[in-house]
């Protein structure tokens, strides 16, 4: 398997990153994962601002998307276009002083291919019992500072469930550790707002526009009695939630889920590139 590093496609065994990257020493960098469709990347151009916008938020440069597009171009030609892949682009600050301080001399750029699974039919959750701070600086940003969210999926498995879910410091509705929420409410669909410190996810996006939902501030009590509700994600698509922290919900899926389901499998076979 290969891997672009820096501009150029290396066999995984010889893709070197330095033990001072800050990426490795600090968490110092951002990235983006998207789902291979067909041997097309899914929402490339979306996530490209994404990418762009979380760099800009930790202070790194603006990443060359027309050289990222070539490069992960080329990575699927080699891989002979596979029919479902997980792409992801990694960006950090490069090769820098031990400590916090940045003084590399380019960032590090990596692109990846590994194995899609295919999303289970709903997810069991849980909600977890430390917030996600909303006022943070990397509150919406799609950090390489992934722990919080390692602990809190691993917190889930613990107890039997596949995703975790915060609430903010609000006691608010946030997001998942790979996924935003959508819950009905008197027979609308309702997501956390960006302002809650949620991700800005690319499918939660499409979701909004395509299924007609809304974003209000939404607390625990929402999900924890909700008739409905579902997770969205790069590689879960619209995913019913079917219990939350033990209790079964009572309609997996209900029908604004099923229909949202619907929606979204029929518009993003439409159009590779939304």
């Amino acid at each position: 398997m290969k891997i672009w590093l820096n501009g150029s496609l290396r066999d995984d065994g010889e893709a070197r990153v330095s033990v001072f990257d800050h990426g490795l020493t600090t968490g110092d960098g951002v990235f983006e994962a998207m789902k291979v469709v067909g041997g097309v990347p899914f929402a490339l151009t979306r996530h490209l601002a994404r990418l762009r916008a979380s760099a800009a938020a930790l202070g790194l440069p603006a990443p060359d998307e027309a050289e990222l597009r070539a490069g992960l171009d080329a990575l699927l030609a080699d891989a002979g276009r596979p029919e479902r892949a997980r792409a992801r682009i990694t960006m950090t600050a490069g090769e820098c002083p031990l400590g916090s301080e940045r003084g590399g001399p380019a960032p590090t750029m990596v692109i990846a291919l590994g194995a899609l699974r295919e999303a289970d039919a709903a997810a069991d959750v849980v909600l977890l019992p430390w917030p996600r701070n909303e006022r943070g600086v990397l509150a919406g940003v799609k950090t390489t500072s992934y722990a919080e969210n390692v602990l809190a999926l691993a917190y889930a498995r613990e107890r039997g469930a596949a995703e975790s879910v915060f609430l903010n410091t609000a006691g608010n509705l946030c997001e998942g550790t790979g996924s935003n929420v959508f819950v009905a409410v008197d027979g609308r669909l309702v997501t956390p707002p960006l302002t809650a410190g949620c991700l800005a996810g690319v499918t939660r996006a499409l979701v909004i526009e395509w299924a007609d939902a809304a974003e209000e501030d939404l607390p625990a009590a929402a999900l924890t009695g909700a008739q409905e509700a579902f997770l969205t994600g790069t590689t879960r698509d619209v995913q019913p939630i079917s219990s939350v922290d033990g209790v079964p919900l009572p309609a997996v899926p209900g029908p604004l889920t099923r229909k949202a389901a619907e929606i979204f499998a029929a518009r993003s076979a439409e159009r590779a590139d939304p």
